[in-house]
């Protein structure tokens, strides 16, 4: 049977299993449930966000977009009831039918938030669901599948990526000239993980997160979805043209050279910026002979940039021996900080096994050896959008709190042999303090005080939006 009209957009059909189970195992007289999502911590057992680091909260108003604008219909629970009862769970037809006919298809929740951008500590809420209906109350945990996963995907990719300008901009403090780090710095680190995701969705949504910090992408889903969810105009990342070894290899071997010589022709010029995969067979000679031999000239003459690839090798090793000889074959200047600086027809992109702890690695190398960091940008995939999952930073939604008879009352969780997975009793709030936003319980706001979690969606209707620029402000190092 074919999904009836709209039926992926809602989430009726988008939790997990055993959500269709829970709306009969609440205590009686249930009036509401008030749920919460924070990033619990930072896993010690990977590597790509380091321990100490700050979160980005982003995510939701993609999510809200996407999905809490499709009204539920008659035909969506027919469709979902079918489903589920062979699946083997029970249905709450009468439950989804009262959000058909007495809520108009709209989900009776409210929605509080911080600001998208907004980055603090792990262990903070980020976002409090409840129901607007007490026949409802069941609904606020049975969100709780997507809602997670709408933000820990795209809040961990933009926290990697925001580490990885954090260990970018201290290289280019120390070894670049103070007045062009802000020209150089949203270029150092270029999105190249489309390919890596396991979706088009996912290529959009972690597209969008790096975004946040940088402005060099090759996953143009994101700059469509930064249109769609986060009004931006135009586009809010940028490329250049480039080479991949399917066009450099067609040429054949022997005429490798008439192949990068092909790319300055067609890319060369005033200004210009090309990028061409120089390891197709041997990147050392490529370097030397190619592009510092027969072709010197035209590089230094062609007046644009020659971005060179090395994609293959040693990781960290590769790369600095590269700018190395690129820095023999065309020369450079020493800069004010008393570092190398190589000729401007020339620069280098390491596109290859890029990660938090490699791109340190080969800033230290390069800085050891007297290079700026100004001669080096880096392409991450995988890394960047693929290896991580929701441990990553241990996200998890929990209920806090729930009214009984109109009494609301704490409620939390305590297993005795995992303390972490601790959750936080009662309704909460978030305050900004002097050592940044920190969790307080609602009932504990003084009048002075200003709840971060605000407003942001309820019963249908929209109350704050975030513009793409203003997640990139609150977001800045």
């Amino acid at each position: 049977m074919k999904y009836a009209q709209g039926f992926k957009r809602t989430i009726i059909g988008r939790g997990d299993s055993y959500k269709y189970s829970h709306w009969k195992q609440y205590p009686k007289g249930i009036d509401n449930n008030n749920s919460y999502i924070e990033s619990r911590g930072i896993a010690t057992d990977q590597y790509m966000v380091p321990q100490g680091a700050e979160v980005v909260f982003f995510g939701l108003q993609a999510f809200i977009r996407e999905y809490l604008s499709t009204r539920i219909t008659k035909d969506h629970v027919d469709k979902a009831e079918r489903m589920t009862i062979a699946h083997g769970e029970p249905f709450n037809r009468e439950g989804w039918m009262g959000i058909v006919n007495k809520h108009k298809g709209v989900l009776p929740i409210v929605i509080y938030a911080i600001p998208e951008g907004t980055v603090l500590n792990p262990g903070n809420v980020l976002v409090q669901v409840r129901a607007t209906d007490k026949k409802f109350a069941w609904l606020a945990s049975f969100v709780e599948t997507m809602l997670v996963r709408a933000i820990w995907y795209p809040s961990t990719v933009a926290t990697v990526s925001r580490e990885c300008k954090k260990i970018i901009k201290s290289y280019l403090e120390d070894t670049t000239e103070d007045e062009i780090i802000p020209e150089v710095l949203p270029f150092r680190l270029h999105d190249f993980g489309g390919r890596g995701t396991s979706s088009a969705e996912s290529a959009g949504l972690g597209g969008m997160a790096h975004l946040i910090n940088f402005m060099g992408t090759d996953t143009v889903e994101a700059l469509y979805d930064v249109e769609d969810y986060y009004d931006a105009e135009g586009p809010v990342g940028f490329s250049i043209p480039a080479s991949e070894h399917s066009t450099m290899t067609s040429w054949g071997r022997e005429n490798e050279y008439d192949a990068f010589e092909n790319m300055i022709d067609k890319y060369g010029g005033p200004g210009k910026l090309f990028a061409c995969v120089s390891d197709s067979y041997d990147i050392w000679k490529a370097i030397k002979d190619g592009w510092g031999g027969r072709l010197k000239e035209k590089v230094l003459s062609n007046g644009g940039t020659l971005v060179v690839r090395p994609d293959s090798g040693d990781p960290v090793k590769n790369p600095v021996k590269a700018i190395e000889l690129l820095y023999k074959v065309f020369g450079g200047t020493v800069n004010k900080k008393g570092y190398k600086v190589l000729n401007p027809a020339v620069r280098l992109l390491q596109g290859d096994g890029i990660n938090t702890k490699s791109i340190g690695q080969i800033l230290e190398l390069l800085k050891r050896k007297g290079f700026s960091a100004e001669n080096i940008a880096f392409g991450m995939g995988g890394a960047l959008l693929q290896k991580i999952d929701r441990d990553t930073l241990k996200f998890a939604m929990k209920t806090n709190a729930v009214q009984i008879n109109g009494e609301w009352k704490d409620v939390y969780k305590q297993p005795v042999d995992e303390p972490f997975k601790k959750s936080k009793a009662g309704k909460l709030a978030l305050v900004d303090t002097i050592d940044g936003p920190t969790t307080i319980r609602e009932d504990e706001l003084e009048t002075q005080d200003v709840n971060m979690l605000e407003k942001v969606w309820e019963n249908g209707t929209t109350h704050r939006t975030t513009t793409f620029e203003e997640i990139r402000k609150n977001a800045t190092l």
